[in-house]
């Protein structure tokens, strides 16, 4: 059985392709989002019906941890036209990065019915799917968000625990990141110390992903986190540079393999700019360490 018959979290392609007049209607049933790392790309072209949202200036704020608050989420929602029973997917460029989180960040504030696009920008237009230069207008809405869901979100004392602790702690980064040399120039540099928090282990996000963006089969997805479910671990804490990509892979442990995953949105642009949190350096058999404020 496919992820997809299994999850009501993930909306295919299709789907969306086959409801794209129900999406450009001024109805807040369906909202489609699109959420880029490179914002400017929605106005090159997007699914028909999709709203822009820019991850830093509407979500963010500044990196690293420092989420918009709630009166502020219910502003941006009822701006987009979706209500709390609206149906919204969302995608975007680099197989849904920042979709992901903008997924997660819907989730915190208690949003029922989000579901991110398989594939994303990259598999929509690969496709040949219909696009648009044309930014719809809808009737702002009233929104009333629920509580924040805690039990998806940690914080910097709660992974110091964790460090403790032993718990499962994944970075989602390339190993070039996590061993503390210089990130590629795509990646911005966010932190004083490069390396990675003590004992978390090293699971790149694009495991998770098909070349084409969309994401593996259940049983792939399985092998890939097999060190987290096979050796009994009921809780995991994701964390990347600035809480984005740690987004996607929280999705999939959380929403599609039913573990239950709370992510680190601080990440390494909190972690690494303290002088109080330990780092390491290099991968784990190298022992090679870099402790508080060095």
């Amino acid at each position: 059985m496919s992820l997809h018959s299994q999850r009501r979290h993930i909306a295919e392609s299709d789907w969306v392709a086959d409801r794209l007049d129900e999406f450009e209607r001024d109805d807040p049933g369906l909202r489609l989002l699109e959420v880029d790392m490179e914002p400017d790309q929605y106005d090159d072209g997007h699914i028909p019906g999709a709203s822009k949202v820019d991850w830093e200036a509407d979500l963010a704020g500044e990196l690293g941890g420092d989420l918009i608050d709630r009166d502020e989420f219910e502003a941006l929602m009822g701006e987009l036209g979706i209500t709390e029973d609206s149906t919204v997917v969302v995608y975007g460029d680099k197989a849904n990065w920042f979709a992901a989180h903008a997924y997660w960040v819907m989730a915190y504030y208690g949003h029922d019915d989000v579901r991110l696009m398989d594939g994303g920008r990259h598999y929509w237009l690969g496709s040949e799917y219909p696009t648009t230069t044309e930014e719809p207008t809808f009737t702002e809405c009233q929104y009333e968000a629920g509580e924040p869901d805690e039990s998806i979100r940690t914080y910097r004392e709660e992974v110091m625990e964790a460090v403790e602790d032993e718990a499962a702690t994944i970075d989602v980064r390339n190993p070039q990141e996590y061993r503390g040399e210089k990130p590629p120039a795509d990646i911005p540099e966010t932190t004083d110390r490069e390396g990675h928090i003590p004992g978390a282990e090293n699971s790149p996000w694009m495991e998770a992903v098909n070349a084409d963006g969309t994401f593996k089969s259940e049983r792939e997805l399985r092998e890939v986190y097999a060190p987290i479910i096979e050796n009994g671990h009921d809780e995991a804490v994701t964390y990347c540079r600035i809480g984005e990509r740690s987004s996607l892979t929280w999705f999939v442990l959380n929403e599609l393999l039913d573990v239950d995953a709370a992510n680190y949105d601080g990440s390494c642009s909190e972690w690494g700019n303290r002088e109080d949190t330990p780092m390491e350096r290099g991968m784990p058999e190298e022992d090679a360490s870099a402790g508080g404020g060095d």
